[in-house]
């Protein structure tokens, strides 16, 4: 929480997630408007489009001169997917993958048949690869991103002398959200710098007044603070690893429970 977090602690009774309304009706956060009798919706803040293959012929990119291919999430497996196939471009079973996460792992079988001994799973972030990295350091790897992305990998491959291609598929934008008209809401929850930068594009007058605003990592927090806006939950925690424990955890203090 920031210095003033005192100060703003008072009462919350709706938050707006800029994330899309989660498929499962045992989601945590439907667990928590439960539990505290909540209003809590759900928006995207931001969207994806993909790169026109025309657009990625200029980045001059053989992708089969690449032994492996490193995925942080499904919208870099299904843009990389669909520009193999506008290229008519087929994967060949030696072909190594290594992705972030066990959920990212599972979606990339909707597009092969997954080789254990080709396969490399990280935890939950990209540290996580570095391991692997480290082992099959004589791979050249491809690694497919949007316009926007972190800089953990492509540092830590350039500062490791690793062979690395960064492929821009897709571009992250700002969704449009001129029908929600205002965000009046106790708490705004951000998952990415992007998802900030869309609340700017979207609200170029927002002033944040009693609203309080939760983010997810440190690159969004440092992004909610460069526009000197007042953070006021921060996760993970060492408490609460999750968006919803910190939520929680700042819920029972505001509203004296």
């Amino acid at each position: 929480m920031s210095a003033t977090s005192k100060d703003r602690l008072r009462p919350v009774k709706s938050i707006l997630v800029s994330q899309p309304k989660p498929a499962s009706g045992n989601s945590p956060y439907v667990q928590l408007a439960e539990k505290y009798n909540l209003k809590i919706d759900f928006r995207q803040f931001i969207k994806v489009e993909p790169v026109p293959s025309k657009e990625f012929r200029k980045q001059k990119i053989d992708i089969l001169k690449h032994t492996a291919i490193i995925f942080t999430s499904r919208n870099a497996i299904d843009h990389f997917f669909a520009i193999c196939k506008d290229f008519k471009i087929e994967m060949p079973a030696e072909m190594k993958y290594f992705c972030i996460s066990d959920q990212t792992a599972h979606y990339l079988q909707k597009y092969i048949v997954i080789r254990k001994r080709k396969l490399f799973v990280g935890q939950k972030t990209a540290e996580d690869l570095f391991d692997y990295f480290k082992k099959h350091k004589s791979e050249k790897y491809l690694f497919p991103c949007s316009d926007i992305r972190k800089d953990v990998i492509p540092d830590y491959m350039e500062k490791n002398g690793i062979d690395f291609t960064e492929a821009i598929i897709y571009h992250t934008l700002a969704a449009d959200l001129s029908d929600l008209a205002e965000v009046k809401y106790d708490i705004l929850a951000f998952f990415s710098p992007s998802g900030i930068k869309s609340l700017k594009v979207n609200f170029p007058d927002f002033t944040q007044g009693k609203t309080r605003i939760a983010t997810f990592g440190p690159t969004t927090a440092k992004a909610v603070r460069d526009l000197d806006l007042i953070l006021d939950i921060e996760a993970p925690l060492p408490n609460a690893p999750s968006m919803t424990g910190a939520l929680e955890l700042y819920i029972k203090k505001a509203n004296n429970l």
